[in-house]
Parts: C-alpha cells; structure tokens; sequence
C-alpha cells in the first residue's frame, strides 16, 4: 500500500532460523534499506533455541521494501506478505 507521500507499508512475518540468530536481519532492514520497522509481535524459543517468528510493519520507499524483501528471501528465510496473511495473524 502506496499513500500520496510516496511511502509504502507492507506486513510480513518471517521465520529467522537459528543459524542467524547473531545475524542484524530486522537492524539491516533498518540500516541498509532505509525502513521503518515496527515489531507487531514476536515468539522466540527459551533461551533463543530454535527459530524465531516476527510479525513487522515495513514502511518506506516502495523499492527499499522490494529490495529488502529481496535480501531475506536470498538469505532463504521463510517469508509471509500481507497478501498471503491468515486470520489468525
């Protein structure tokens, strides 16, 4: 969703597995692709076992979010869109 200024806005939930849990993937959205990122909710294993669930607003310039959906997506971490969002998000 594009409003009049420009600026999109987009949810995803994401699935960081644990091998990058010492990987800055929600600071890298931030930092290199100039996005606003609001965690909405996030479910994460005791004491970081497993993987880690996060539900994120993305708000930027439309192709900074393409671009860093792109990035979690080459890293092959699972992604949902809004889009594709189930109603029991």
């Amino acid at each position: 969703m594009t409003n009049i200024s420009g600026i999109a806005q987009t949810h995803i939930r994401i699935l960081i597995s644990e091998k990058y849990h010492q990987e800055p993937i929600i600071s890298r959205l931030v930092s290199d692709y100039h996005l606003t990122v609001t965690i909405k909710s996030a479910v994460l294993g005791a004491n970081g076992a497993g993987g880690g669930w996060f539900d994120l607003n993305l708000e930027g310039l439309q192709v900074d979010i393409d671009r860093a959906l792109q990035y979690v997506q080459d890293l092959n971490l699972d992604v949902w869109s809004g889009e594709e969002r189930k109603d029991d998000w």
